[in-house]
């Protein structure tokens, strides 16, 4: 064939999925009218990672199911907003790995609304400012987020379903060459996060700390001659080049988010459950109720303390743990648990990301 005939075929190719497409559109637009009547929740991740694995089984390529779902992640998105538009609180400014984790999660067709921090978006979704929010919990290298694990002893928000955001670096500049480099603006984690890169490719050029790596590419997008190291989405809104991708020391660093909201998810066979719990302050209490999840064989992918804040060297446990809440393995541990804890509650069971 021709390339004027592949590009024909290729049109009404096209021409076949806008049809289907709007026929998709039409019944999301109906499911949202039933949503709407039984007061069901629109975001359901369980429901989407059903779907992602459907699509994954009967993919026969050549499209990679990373493309394929990526490419639904739109689609879902922007038939959710036909059902009802959601407003997603994280924390700001725009550009940043918690507004890249806004979009990973919920595509580009939601409403994002940056706050000045985490305790504020938990209050904008308590408030209904918002229906979901998306919060740092813990970083593959820095560990845990104290503020999100602090902030759910005041909260009674679920958490509804979780992800996992790369944390990849990168240098955006209008400089043709690193030469034409004088000055590089950043956030001082990325800066450190980078700094091997950074010393043997760029040996004394200026360092300069801002407050967000959206800052840094906001002066660098105004300034001849500067350079940002920020994620490729900060680049984007500020239409700077990226002059060198993955510029991080550590290619394996990621942040794991966790989406707040009122959901409880129904199993999907790969289920994570968060809860937090407090203990007699006595010698071998945590050992004795850890013995609850040894006994019935549940793995714990996470157990981290806090102090309480109410008692003076009292603390709060937090812990995640493999399964749903509906599991009997997992119920009894957790009733097993329940009879030793002197305060016990269940943040929510949610599809474990990938």
């Amino acid at each position: 064939m021709s390339l004027h005939d592949l590009r024909k075929e290729i049109d009404q190719i096209d021409e076949q999925i806008m049809s289907l497409l709007s026929r998709r559109a039409e019944k999301a637009r109906e499911v949202g009218k039933h949503k709407a009547n039984t007061r069901a929740h629109y975001f359901t991740p369980e429901r989407e990672q059903m779907v992602y694995k459907r699509l994954a089984a009967i993919n026969q390529g050549p499209l990679p199911d990373e493309s394929v779902r990526a490419i639904y992640r739109e689609i879902i998105s922007a038939s959710r907003a036909l059902e009802k538009p959601l407003g997603i609180a994280f924390l700001g400014p725009a550009g940043t790995f918690s507004h890249q984790a806004v979009i990973q999660r919920f595509g580009t067709s939601s409403q994002v609304i940056p706050v000045d921090s985490i305790s504020d978006i938990f209050l904008q979704v308590e408030r209904g400012s918002c229906d979901y929010g998306v919060v740092p919990v813990e970083n593959s290298l820095a560990g845990i987020i104290p503020e999100t694990l602090d902030t759910f002893m005041r909260s009674n928000l679920r958490i509804v379903s979780e992800l996992y955001v790369p944390i990849v670096h990168n240098l955006a500049t209008d400089c043709e060459k690193l030469e034409d480099i004088h000055i590089i603006y950043s956030h001082p984690q990325p800066l450190a996060q980078c700094r091997m890169w950074l010393r043997n490719n760029l040996p004394g050029v200026e360092m300069r700390e801002v407050a967000s790596t959206s800052r840094a590419a906001e002066i660098t997008a105004l300034e001849p001659g500067a350079a940002a190291v920020c994620p490729l989405l900060a680049a984007e809104l500020n239409d700077l080049p990226i002059l060198t991708e993955h510029i991080e020391d550590n290619p394996s660093n990621r942040t794991r988010f966790l989406v707040l909201g009122y959901n409880e998810p129904e199993p999907t066979g790969h289920d994570k459950t968060s809860v937090m719990f407090a203990l007699q302050h006595r010698s071998g209490e945590l050992y004795r109720a850890m013995g609850a999840f040894e006994k019935y064989d549940i793995n714990l992918t996470l157990i981290e303390s806090r102090p309480a804040k109410t008692l003076e060297w009292e603390y709060m446990f937090y812990m995640d743990a493999q399964g749903h809440l509906t599991d009997d393995d997992l119920r009894k541990a957790l009733k097993m648990l329940g009879e030793s804890a002197i305060f016990l509650r269940v943040l929510g069971s949610y599809p474990e990301a990938e």
